[in-house]
């Protein structure tokens, strides 16, 4: 799957959850509180394909995967850049993480970053619009 069609196909997925939360009056922390990985394991599982194996993507105690994403992640499915003969496919704008390449191409991993994680973090960048926490990921 592109980096585009995830990315589109989530946000579709978080709206429909943000959608029913607001239904129900939730106010905004409660909106995050809900998005902690442990009840959405429980009540969302099939937001993410991990939540079936109750698999964290980040080893951390108290993971929120209410970005499920990062607003300093970029891509471009056409490519970044060329570094070495390798497309470049996305990148992190804080330069946090680490990359692989393969096939030719080059990903950004993010798997040693627990930045969009933190509830701390969630509150200062809040938006009850993932597109729009999100808006510079995609670099077209």
């Amino acid at each position: 799957m592109s980096y585009t069609k995830w990315f589109d196909a989530h946000a579709k997925k978080h709206k429909v959850i943000i959608d029913k939360l607001e239904e129900l009056d939730y106010t905004e922390e409660e909106i995050i509180d809900y998005f902690d990985f442990d009840n959405m394991v429980k009540e969302e599982p099939d937001f993410c394909p991990l939540y079936k194996d109750n698999k964290k993507c980040h080893d951390m105690d108290k993971l929120n995967c209410y970005m499920c994403a990062c607003p300093n992640f970029r891509f471009d499915d056409n490519g970044l850049g060329i570094y070495n003969e390798f497309k470049i496919l996305s990148k992190c704008d804080i330069n946090n993480g680490e990359e692989f390449a393969g096939n030719g191409v080059i990903h950004q991993d993010c798997s040693s970053c627990s930045v969009p994680h933190h509830k701390s973090y969630i509150l200062k960048n809040f938006s009850l619009v993932w597109t729009e926490m999100m808006k510079n990921c995609k670099s077209k």
